[in-house]
């Protein structure tokens, strides 16, 4: 007697399309061989400078983009800020591509302004190449992801700035507070939306609000920011620094 074929219910889920700009051809090899290791990565370009790089962002559709800082002709910074001109979306995942940079520079500066350039994240190249892949699958979950050894960098920098010191003075509205608390989790603004059952571009217009009120100007700042106030009204200084990522329990 026949059976019924039951209907597949889950769908072949399709690897994460990755591309790579450095200018540096051993380390672009070295990236390659990781991410042959992980069958949710798949390398679809390589790019040995920032104009290339944005051309091919824009003919491949990645969904993951791994920036080099240091470049010649277009470092990363302004590569970042040409890639962000122009969003790489693939309209077919409805996903716009996420931006790691992942360079040698544990520099402040460098960290502080590759994040208000609008990276979705700063990973070292020193790291495990274990830690690098868990941290490319937490972006693609919609995670900011920093290296864990750039959080006491990232507290220093925001001691220096003159806004708010606790939420009660910072004068959010409850929905902001909603949102910062999702910041601080890392999430990206589509799981925002998802969360709090909203519209992304009302998501990102609370986002914009609650960095003009806290004085910052990227999100990883502002989730750090969250982190150190919740400790109460004690001056910067005097906070721990914040874990980052958060805790798995946390996630």
């Amino acid at each position: 007697m026949a059976t019924e074929q039951q209907p597949t219910r889950v769908e072949e889920q399709q690897p994460t399309r990755v591309l790579v700009i450095d200018d540096h051809p051993l380390f672009r090899k070295g990236v390659a061989d990781l991410l042959a290791l992980e069958p949710s990565l798949c390398l679809v370009g390589e790019a040995a400078d920032g104009q290339e790089g944005v051309r091919l962002a824009a003919d491949l559709q990645p969904d993951l983009i791994l920036l080099d800082l240091n470049m010649k002709g277009w470092d990363g910074i302004e590569t970042l800020r040409q890639l962000r001109a122009a969003p790489v979306a693939d309209q077919a995942r409805s996903q716009d591509a996420r931006v790691l940079m992942l360079t040698v520079s544990d520099n402040e500066t460098d960290v502080v302004a590759a994040l208000r350039a609008g990276a979705d994240g700063y990973l070292l190249k020193d790291m495990e190449p274990e830690e690098i892949l868990e941290q490319l699958r937490e972006a693609m979950r919609g995670r900011l992801v920093i290296s864990p050894q750039l959080t006491d960098l990232l507290a220093r920098a925001l001691r220096t700035h003159h806004g708010p010191m606790d939420l009660d003075e910072a004068g959010l509205t409850q929905r902001e507070r909603e949102v910062l608390e999702l910041l601080a989790k890392g999430f990206s603004n589509k799981l925002i939306a998802r969360e709090l059952d909203l519209a992304i571009g009302t998501v990102k217009v609370h986002v914009k609000h609650l960095l003009k009120k806290l004085g910052l100007h990227s999100r990883v700042e502002a989730a750090v920011w969250c982190l150190n106030a919740r400790d109460g009204v004690r001056p910067a200084r005097e906070r721990p620094a914040p874990r980052w990522p958060p805790p798995s329990g946390s996630r």
